[in-house]
C-alpha cells in the first residue's frame, strides 16, 4: 500500500513538461474555469455558514459554565464540518462536469505512453462521458460523506480527534483519486469494472488525491493547477497500471 502510495505521488514529477510537450493546456480551459468558479462559489458559503453551525452545536450546551469554551470548540469544528464538507462538493463537481474534458488529455497521453496512435477501446459521446463522470462521483460522494460524518464525530474526543483529521484527509485523497483514474478507466471498462479496477489500486488512487488535497492549499494557484497536474499524473499511473494486467493489448491497434 505504501509504495503504491508513493507511486501516486511520484507521477506528479514532469507533469507540467509532460502536458507542454504534449500541447495540452487548451483543454484544460473550460476545466479551469470550472473550478474556479466552484472553488469561489464554496468559498463564500463555508465563510458564512461555519459561525452559524459553530453556534447551532454550542446550543446544545445547557450550562453557563463553561459555555465560552464549548462555543469556541463548537466554532472551531463548525469551520472543519464546513472545510470537510465544502471540499467534498467542490472536487465532485468539478471531476463530474470536466470528465468530457479530461477524457481527451488521458487518451492523448495514452498513445503517447504506450505508442499507440488509435485504439479499438469503448466508443462514448460527450454526453455519455459526462453522465458517466455524474454518476461515478454522485455514487462517490455518497460514500465517502458515510464515512465523513462518523470522522466528523470523532473530533468532539480528545487526541482520538487527531488520527480522525489524518483519517479524513486520507479518505479524501483517496476518492479524488479515484476520480482522476476514471478518466482513463472510461475507456477500457464500464461502470462496475472500474469500480473494481480502483479497489484494487487503493494506493495510487490515494497518492493521487495526496497531491490533488495539498494543491487546494495553495492560494489561487492551487484551484487553477489541481486538475492538469492531477489528471496528467493519474493517467500516468492508470495506463502503467492497464498495461501490467494486460487490459489495453486487446483493446488497442498499432498504427
Amino acid at each position: 500500500m505504501i509504495n503504491n502510495i508513493l507511486k501516486g505521488i511520484k507521477a506528479y514529477t514532469g507533469t507540467f513538461a509532460l502536458i507542454s510537450q504534449l500541447k495540452l493546456w487548451k483543454y484544460f480551459a473550460i476545466p479551469i474555469i470550472i473550478s474556479v468558479v466552484t472553488a469561489l462559489m464554496i468559498g463564500l458559503s463555508a465563510y458564512g455558514l461555519s459561525d452559524n453551525i459553530g453556534r447551532f452545536i454550542a446550543n446544545i450546551w445547557p450550562w453557563k459554565w463553561g459555555s465560552e469554551t464549548f462555543t469556541s470548540i463548537s466554532t472551531f469544528i463548525g469551520g472543519i464540518v464546513v472545510i470537510a464538507t465544502g471540499l467534498i462538493l467542490y472536487k465532485h463537481i468539478i471531476m463530474a462536469f470536466s470528465a468530457p474534458f479530461m477524457s481527451p488529455v488521458s487518451e492523448k497521453i495514452e498513445a503517447h505512453l504506450t505508442g499507440v496512435e488509435r485504439h479499438n477501446h469503448r466508443k462514448t459521446s460527450f454526453q455519455e462521458q459526462l453522465w458517466r463522470g455524474i454518476r461515478i462521483n454522485i455514487r462517490n460522494l455518497g460514500k465517502e460523506l458515510l464515512f465523513t460524518i462518523p470522522l466528523l464525530l470523532l473530533k468532539f474526543i480528545p487526541i482520538v480527534n487527531i488520527f480522525s483529521t489524518a483519517l479524513l484527509f486520507l479518505l479524501q485523497a483517496y476518492y479524488a483519486g479515484f476520480g482522476n483514474m476514471d478518466y482513463t478507466l472510461e475507456r477500457h471498462f464500464k461502470y462496475k469494472e472500474s469500480i473494481n479496477f480502483v479497489g484494487r489500486h487503493k494506493g495510487i488512487a490515494i497518492g493521487n488525491g495526496i497531491v490533488f488535497m495539498l494543491f487546494l492549499l495553495i492560494p489561487v494557484v492551487g484551484v487553477i493547477l489541481v486538475l492538469p497536474m492531477s489528471v496528467t499524473a493519474s493517467s500516468i499511473n492508470t495506463v502503467n497500471l492497464l498495461e501490467q494486467e494486460n487490459s489495453l493489448n486487446h483493446n488497442s491497434v498499432t498504427v
